[in-house]
């Protein structure tokens, strides 16, 4: 027997996204990469699962680099409990070409920025910090407002594309 899962518990459960949420996200991604002058600004949920990118295409499956992303993540918060830190908040990988920052955003949510040397760290962290704030006050505001009357749930089969996209690598 199915049983009906009320919307509010689905909400919650899963992160479900309108057309107008992911302009709103967007907008904020496109102005964070004008003022830091990085490559590549994307929001994936702490499952793994790419919500929205700006920028360069930087690598051939956003599906993979997400679920890696998200996994990265979830080490470094384990690692971050076992020296006794409630978490760390932000991860950096430096490389010669191209680095990254990931950072929590709100609960759920990870800022993932990718940058060249057209640009450089404090100037990316600054930008992303500050942009960080805006997109939690969003996530906050998603999460406490009625769904318009009609929308596209971008999660539905997003677990079983990250796992997949994880097999493939593995």
């Amino acid at each position: 027997m199915h049983h009906a899962i009320p919307d509010t518990k689905l909400r919650m459960d899963r992160m479900v996204f309108y057309t107008g949420d992911v302009a709103r996200l967007d907008t904020e991604l496109d102005e964070l990469l004008e003022l830091s002058r990085a490559r590549t600004a994307m929001l994936i949920d702490r499952e793994g699962h790419l919500v929205t990118r700006r920028g360069e295409s930087v690598v051939g499956s956003l599906d993979s680099f997400s679920a890696l992303i998200a996994g990265c993540f979830a080490a470094t918060h384990e690692m971050a409990r076992l020296l006794g830190e409630d978490e760390f908040a932000t991860l950096f990988h430096q490389g010669d070409r191209n680095s990254i920052q990931v950072s929590q955003v709100g609960a759920r949510t990870l800022l993932g920025v990718v940058w060249d040397e057209r640009t450089n760290m404090g100037l990316v962290r600054f930008y992303a910090q500050e942009t960080s704030g805006r997109l939690a006050q969003i996530f906050q505001d998603l999460d406490t407002r009625e769904p318009p009357s009609e929308g596209v749930d971008l999660g539905s089969d997003y677990s079983r594309a990250a796992t997949a996209a994880l097999d493939e690598l593995f």
